[in-house]
């Protein structure tokens, strides 16, 4: 059974960091490409970052900059390093995996991050 666990998020003021992580069971994290989307309140569903089970890292526009992508194999583990928040991050963040680059086929429950002004 494949579980994808997020945890890390939180409160925080603009210009402050959180770091989330996605802990995976149940699936070859280190052979698996890995991502990140957000849900916002009355938005979809938005691409945040991607790294390929090679380390090529891939990020929205948005957060270019401001967010890195990282992943630690031996824990099967994936982070989301979010530096300068602003209140237009504010959302539900979900870790994904793919199945093929782009496809995705597990997501995890998700974790609220919240940005104040």
């Amino acid at each position: 059974q494949v579980q994808l666990v997020e945890s890390g998020g939180g409160l925080v003021q603009t210009g402050g960091s959180l770091r989330l992580s996605c802990a995976a069971s149940g699936v070859s994290f280190s052979t698996s490409h890995m991502g990140w989307f957000r849900q916002a309140p009355g938005k979809n569903r938005a691409f945040v970052a991607a790294i390929s089970w090679s380390d090529r890292t891939y990020y929205a526009n948005a957060v270019e900059g401001r967010f890195t992508i990282s992943r630690d194999n031996a824990k099967n583990t994936l982070y989301l390093q979010m530096n300068s928040l602003k209140p237009e991050d504010t959302a539900e963040y979900y870790c994904v995996r793919a199945r093929e680059w782009a496809i995705y086929d597990y997501w995890g429950q998700g974790t609220q991050v919240t940005v104040s002004s």
